[in-house]
C-alpha cells in the first residue's frame, strides 16, 4: 500500500483554497482547526484565511522543546487538525506536534528550501544536536507559487541541492544492498530518482513557473519516497552525513540544500575515483549546481579545504549504522585530506 497525502496542490493562488482543504471532512469533521505559523509569511497567510474557528499559534524556534510545547497545546485544545504554514522549521515543528497530539497535519510551504515538506521526518534541534525524528507525514500539501517566488531566492535554490542529492543517496543505498545485503525498496528509489532527474536536466531556473512547479513536486516526491522506505534512506546518504557534520562543526556555513548539494558532488567524485562511476554523471551534477548558483567547493560556503576534510572525517558519526561511500572506502584522515584537495582541483571553477 502506498502512503500519500489526500491532496497535493501546487500552483499560483493555491493558498486561497486552504480553507476548503482544511474543511475536508476526511481531515476535520467539525472544523476545529489549529494553525501554526512561522515568523515569515505564515502570519499573513493565516490572517487571510476564512476559518472562523481556527486558533493561531506562533512557532519561533525549530527545537524539540518548541514542538513538544505545541503538541501539548494541540492535545489540550482537542483540535481535529493543524496546518503548519511557513518554511521547513515551522513545518518540521508542526509535524512533530501533530504526531504527538495524534491529529492530521496539513503542510503549507512558503518556500522550497528542502524535502521536509511531505516527509515522515522532522529535523529538530536539542542539546545533543539536530537529529531526524520519525513523524506522521502530512495528510495534505499546499504550495503556492506566488509565496514561493516572494521568498528569498537562496531558499529556493537550496531546494535544488536537496532534491538533486537523491542521486547520491540512491547510489549509497544500492551500494549498501550490494555490500551488506541491506534491503532496497524499489518504489522508494523510483520516487527519489524521478524527483532528482526531473531537476537535473532542466535548462530553466527559479524565475520560471514551470521550474518551480517541478521542483515543488520533486520535493514532495522525495518526502513520499522516505515514507515508502520507512526512513530517510532514499534521500539521505553520504551527502547528508557531510551536511550534518558541517552543521555540527561549523554552524552557519551554508544552509541545508547548499550543503547537501556540495556533499553530493564530493561523494560523486569519490565514486568516480574509487568505484568507476561515470564521470559524465559527476559533470551533470556539477553543471546543475552551477546553473542554480549553488556551492561546488568548500570555499563557496566559507570553509577551508582542511575544515571540509575534518567534516568528512566526522561525517559517518552523524548517522551511526548508515552505510555509504564514506564507510565503504573507510579512508584515513590523510587520504581524505588528499581527496578533498584533488576534488577542489578537479571540479573547481
Amino acid at each position: 500500500m502506498l502512503p500519500s497525502p489526500l491532496a497535493i496542490d501546487v500552483r499560483r493562488g493555491a493558498v486561497s483554497s486552504l480553507g476548503t482543504v482544511l474543511a475536508d471532512r476526511r481531515i476535520a469533521t467539525e472544523g476545529r482547526i489549529a494553525v501554526a505559523v512561522g515568523p515569515g509569511q505564515g502570519a499573513q497567510i493565516a490572517a487571510d484565511l476564512d476559518l472562523p474557528h481556527c486558533e493561531v499559534f506562533q512557532v519561533e524556534e525549530g527545537t524539540v522543546d518548541a514542538a513538544t510545547a505545541l503538541g501539548q497545546k494541540l492535545r489540550s485544545g482537542a483540535y481535529e487538525a493543524v496546518a503548519g504554514i511557513g518554511g521547513g522549521k515551522t513545518i518540521d515543528v508542526t509535524k512533530f506536534a501533530a504526531t504527538m497530539a495524534g491529529i492530521p497535519m496539513v503542510a503549507v510551504a512558503t518556500n522550497l528550501a528542502h524535502d521536509g515538506i511531505a516527509s515522515p521526518v522532522s529535523s529538530l534541534e536539542h542539546e545533543g544536536g539536530k537529529p531526524s525524528i520519525g513523524v506522521t507525514m502530512p495528510i495534505a500539501v499546499v504550495i503556492d507559487v506566488d509565496y514561493v517566488q516572494a521568498a528569498p531566492a537562496r531558499l529556493v535554490r537550496s531546494g535544488v541541492g536537496d532534491v538533486v542529492s537523491n542521486i547520491s543517496a540512491i547510489e549509497d543505498w544500492e551500494l549498501a544492498g550490494r555490500e551488506n545485503n541491506e534491503p532496497v525498496d524499489g518504489m522508494a528509489v523510483t520516487f527519489a530518482r524521478v524527483a532528482a532527474e526531473a531537476i537535473l536536466h532542466r535548462p530553466d531556473s527559479i524565475e520560471s513557473d514551470g521550474f518551480l512547479k517541478v521542483l515543488a513536486e520533486g520535493l514532495v516526491l522525495s518526502g513520499m519516497a522516505m515514507s515508502v522506505a520507512g526512513s530517510s534512506r532514499p534521500a539521505s546518504g553520504a551527502c547528508h552525513e557531510i551536511l550534518h557534520a558541517v552543521t555540527q562543526l561549523y554552524p552557519g556555513k551554508g544552509n541545508h540544500g547548499e550543503l547537501a548539494g556540495l556533499g553530493t558532488l564530493f561523494a560523486s567524485y569519490l565514486r568516480v575515483k574509487h568505484l568507476g562511476w561515470p564521470a559524465e554523471r559527476l559533470d551533470e551534477i556539477r553543471s546543475c549546481l552551477l546553473r542554480h548558483q549553488l556551492p561546488i567547493v568548500p570555499s563557496d560556503v566559507g570553509l577551508s579545504e582542511d575544515e571540509f576534510a575534518r567534516a568528512v572525517v566526522h561525517a559517518p558519526g552523524t548517522r551511526p549504522g548508515r552505510f555509504t561511500i564514506l564507510e565503504h572506502l573507510n579512508l584515513s584522515e590523510d587520504e581524505i585530506g588528499r581527496s578533498v584537495a584533488d576534488y577542489v582541483e578537479a571540479v573547481g571553477r
